[in-house]
């Protein structure tokens, strides 16, 4: 199978890199995260000029009409660069719900002020019982005369509190594990009783505790179904954790990048270190472990789209895996070949494996990922092999016979 980038997709990649490399240096970072906002303005506004705010979203509504892979490409560029702006809470979350739910009036109406920068968006889903279980939902959502009202918490809003609106999970019937009974609300950040406290995460990017105190919902406001929108959840979970993986094989393709520049220049008993095969090893074994993340990230961006969940989850979870574990296996062999220094904050390889252990708990760590993917028959589905190899038997026989 041919791996290799379009042009379409090469450019789009150059693009974003080269962006990157000039306004998103290890300095620029700090400084960026030391704004009041958690990240910079200005960079929001140049992705918005770059057409990346766009991407996903259909031509008709003033996007670009862009996939999975497209995606994939401007996530492992993010990677390598380490950003901390809102676009994977904007785009690829909110945004994704918005493409796969919202009503056409929706659309026309919120996602050409995402694409020019003028709207960000959060995903509010998680709650304090529900760990990795996107079903679990406790916010309740009753219906009257006027619409609805929301009450209940939500707790690692990921950049809620530079949210404009927050597309918020809440169950309108069944009990607090169901699968059916959960609707989607598109929420006014400044609602009144809607209370936002933010805060940085361990990776640098900024979250948010979220609680609803009788917060009015209009029935423009509901997002598709309001008793049945689980689909639509969980198939923007596939998504984003397609895009994360990405993310994480830009972060590993640093991690290399600065971990062998780092032998190469850092002399020990008057020699550079990485004249030492034991470190050499420890180089290679980073190597290793990025290009197998790679593939499977490739293959997650391939299956996100699919319309058969089964198959969908299977790829995702597959790949959240081979993420998680390799997150692991490169984050301990960077800073053990860094020594001391990569433990400091002013130096940048121990950000990388803080960001990289952050991508492998959101939505679900890969003990995890493991759990479902044998729930789910194995990555390849089990039947299909016995029957493959009983139709390939009754052909070897016929052949014989003949």
């Amino acid at each position: 199978m041919n791996f290799d980038l379009s042009d379409e997709l090469r450019l789009l990649r150059d693009s974003v890199e080269r962006l990157m490399s000039d306004w998103y240096t290890f300095d620029h970072r700090r400084s960026y995260q030391e704004a009041n906002a958690g990240y910079s303005e200005a960079m929001w506004a140049r992705y918005a000029e770059l057409g990346l705010l766009a991407l996903p979203f259909a031509e008709k509504h003033g996007g670009f009409g862009g996939g999975p892979i497209e995606i994939m490409t401007v996530m492992e560029a993010f990677g390598k660069a380490l950003i901390l702006d809102p676009y994977f809470a904007t785009v690829v979350l909110a945004g994704g719900v918005l493409r796969h739910g919202a009503s056409e009036e929706q659309k026309v109406e919120i996602i050409p002020q995402i694409a020019d920068g003028r709207m960000k968006l959060a995903f509010a889903y998680a709650e304090p019982q529900s760990r990795y279980d996107l079903f679990n939902v406790e916010t309740k959502a009753i219906r009257d005369a006027d619409g609805w009202t929301l009450n209940g918490a939500k707790g690692l809003v990921l950049h809620g509190d530079a949210a404009d609106k927050i597309v918020v999970t809440a169950r309108t019937a069944g009990d607090t594990r169901d699968t059916d009974g959960i609707g989607l609300f598109l929420v006014d950040a400044k609602a009144p009783g809607l209370a936002c406290r933010g805060y940085a995460t361990q990776d640098g990017l900024r979250a948010a505790e979220i609680t609803f105190q009788n917060v009015r919902v209009r029935p423009a406001q509901v997002i598709g179904d309001p008793a049945g929108s689980f689909p639509i959840i969980s198939r923007v979970a596939d998504e984003a954790v397609a895009a994360l993986c990405a993310e994480a094989v830009g972060c590993f393709g640093k991690m290399q990048t600065i971990t062998v520049d780092y032998l190469k220049t850092r002399e020990q008993f008057g020699r550079k270190i990485g004249t030492f095969q034991v470190l050499q090893h420890g180089a290679v074994d980073i190597l290793v472990e990025s290009e197998q993340s790679r593939s499977m990230a490739i293959y997650a961006a391939m299956m996100a789209s699919e319309c058969d969940a089964t198959e969908r989850e299977r790829a995702v979870s597959a790949a959240k895996i081979q993420i998680g574990r390799s997150a692991k296996v490169i984050g301990h062999k960077s800073i053990q070949l860094h020594g001391a220094i990569g433990m400091t904050m002013q130096y940048s390889i121990g950000h990388y494996f803080k960001r990289v252990a952050m991508i492998d708990t959101m939505f679900g760590d890969a003990d995890h990922h493991l759990r479902r993917l044998a729930a789910l028959g194995g990555l390849i589905d089990r039947q299909s092999i016995e029957l493959e190899s009983s139709t390939s038997g009754k052909a070897d026989h016929a052949a014989i016979d003949r």
